[in-house]
């Protein structure tokens, strides 16, 4: 019997057993959110040697090329040969820029004389610096700016894939996973790996970890509740809601945000340092949509402006600051790597941009990189550029009468009919958010002044073409503004007003939230959301 390694770490090798296996046993996390069906795309591992020990590649693993496979499908066939893996580490391209609102500064923590005061109490001795740290803790991505509380300064901006992957890749494979056996592994992870960049920041930039006395925390309702440790298992079933938000509602609470303080959430920073978690809106509308319509100035716009959170879960806004409404999108992976046979997330190598011509596809990947796969600004040129030529009609069928489209020829990628389904119906979940809030709000869309597309996806993509297909409401371009991470701009914006949280927290609770699936005619809508069109401008 042969040993299969990982690193330096051997096991034996026995016939019919997983590479996902073989790294649960050595403890090594392997990112999964399909309960290893092969769906999801995530558990690439390298095969360094032995590949001809293992069965042959399954229809699942199409999409790979050379030596590498996905754990749960890449069994031991002959274990009497020596099988070295690596697990496959991609780095995702972060967003770290956004739109800018000017604010006062009004600090909760300041300096008198030559002491440090958290609001009308001294806290510590003045030691040079009083900086804090606003936090945008994404599903996918964490962003986090230091802030110098004195001078209202943004002095470094850090960013790191989220390292909860290994729970899932969207919100209720993580929640699944935080009510299993490991129960606050997520959190810890998390804290983790926050308390690892604080570190590093702090050592770069020469300053030590205790100068940062206040903290602000946003993120959707189950990445902020997991990360304060609070049960997450109630976002996961009907009605949705986080615990704090049933707090709220029993008349327990007054709002859905959390104070708690550094030394009590675990981490390293001043041991008395305020940490404050932003409100959550409703449901799986968070308190990133809170920080989202802070920075977009939501409480003070007086023409109606909607707002477009794109993701695997995208929220939509409508309003003013008369009026909000919002809702929550459950579009899934299909555009984030998962269900489509080439499909990965934003990183380097993949596709993100393409152009038909008569004979011929132009393709861009990302960092101009080998081709190792199409992401979701991909696909959506893909989509339009497939209809703009007329070799796919409305319904997702060929022109051709062909199963599939060949988009890189000399690394036989394809676009099937079975990925434009999956398309079609992510497509569609993000059709029927914006349709029908829109439609509940009861204004035309050319009465709209302004689309914000916010989030790191909707960053990357063709606004025009995203139009085309239906993706996005029938805004005109003029209309269409990308903020890139407003929710990281939301939460500085409380870090340096505190004033702003408590416009944020009145805010959260006028907003009016409609649930989708309670539409009497969401199938409808949602059939229609399968089309690649546009959407229509007179919503009814």
């Amino acid at each position: 019997m042969s040993p299969i390694r990982h690193d330096n770490r051997r096991l034996d090798s026995v016939t019919g057993k997983t590479i996902f296996e073989y790294a649960d046993t050595l403890r090594i996390r392997v990112p999964t959110s399909c309960n290893r069906s092969g769906e999801c795309h995530e558990c690439i591992v390298e095969i360094r040697q032995g590949e001809d020990a293992l069965n042959t590649p399954t229809p699942e693993e199409a999409f790979l090329r050379d030596n590498y496979r996905l754990a749960c499908q890449a069994y031991v066939t002959d274990p009497d040969a020596d099988i070295e893996f690596g697990i496959l580490r991609r780095q995702p391209r972060i967003l770290t820029q956004t739109i800018k609102r000017s604010v006062p500064l009004v600090s909760s923590v300041t300096r008198r004389d030559d002491g440090v005061y958290y609001l009308d109490n001294r806290i510590d001795s003045y030691k040079g610096r009083i900086y804090g740290l606003a936090i945008d803790v994404g599903t996918t991505t964490v962003v986090m700016n230091l802030v110098d509380l004195e001078s209202g300064e943004v002095l470094h901006t850090a960013s790191f894939e989220n390292p909860q992957r290994f729970g899932g890749s969207d919100i209720m494979h993580r929640i699944s996973y935080d009510g299993g056996e490991f129960h606050g592994e997520l959190q810890q992870v998390m804290l983790s790996s926050l308390n690892f960049e604080i570190g590093w920041m702090a050592r770069e930039l020469g300053f030590h970890r205790r100068n940062i006395y206040e903290v602000v925390i946003v993120g959707n309702s189950t990445m902020r509740d997991i990360l304060f440790g609070i049960d997450v298992q109630s976002i996961g079933e009907k009605p949705y809601k986080s615990m704090v938000e049933h707090e709220v509602l029993r008349g327990e609470k007054e709002t859905t945000a959390i104070h708690t303080t550094a030394s009590d959430l675990g981490l390293r920073v001043f041991p008395r340092a305020h940490i404050y978690g932003g409100p959550l809106i409703a449901s799986h509308v968070g308190a990133d949509v809170t920080a989202d319509l802070l920075a977009i100035g939501m409480d003070e716009q007086d023409d109606v402006v909607m707002l477009l959170d794109v993701g695997t879960n995208t929220e939509v806004v409508v309003g003013n600051k008369h009026r909000i409404m919002a809702a929550s999108c459950p579009a899934g992976p299909a555009f984030e790597g998962g269900e489509v046979m080439y499909g990965m997330p934003g990183y380097v190598g993949a596709v993100e941009s393409v152009k038909l011509n008569d004979d011929s596809c132009e393709c861009r990947t990302i960092g101009e990189a080998d081709a190792q796969g199409i992401c979701g600004s991909g696909l959506i040129d893909l989509l339009a550029e497939l209809r703009r030529t007329e070799k796919m009609n409305r319904l997702g069928v060929f022109a051709d009468g062909s199963q599939a489209f060949t988009f890189l020829p000399d690394k036989d990628m394809t676009l099937s009919r079975a990925d434009i389904s999956a398309l079609a119906q992510a497509k569609s979940a993000n059709f029927c958010g914006q349709y029908i809030v829109l439609r509940n709000y009861g204004v035309p869309i050319e009465n709209i002044s302004k689309l914000y597309l916010a989030g790191g996806f909707a960053n990357y993509i063709d606004a025009q073409n995203a139009v085309n297909i239906g993706f996005v409401a029938n805004f005109p371009q003029s209309k269409i503004d990308k903020v890139g991470n407003a929710s990281l701009e939301g939460a500085t914006v409380m870090l340096l007003n505190t004033d702003m949280r408590e416009v944020a927290e009145n805010m959260t609770r006028n907003v009016e939230h409609i649930e989708l699936e309670t539409t009497p005619d969401f199938f409808e809508v949602f059939v229609e959301g399968c089309m690649f069109d546009p959407m229509t401008t007179a919503i009814q």
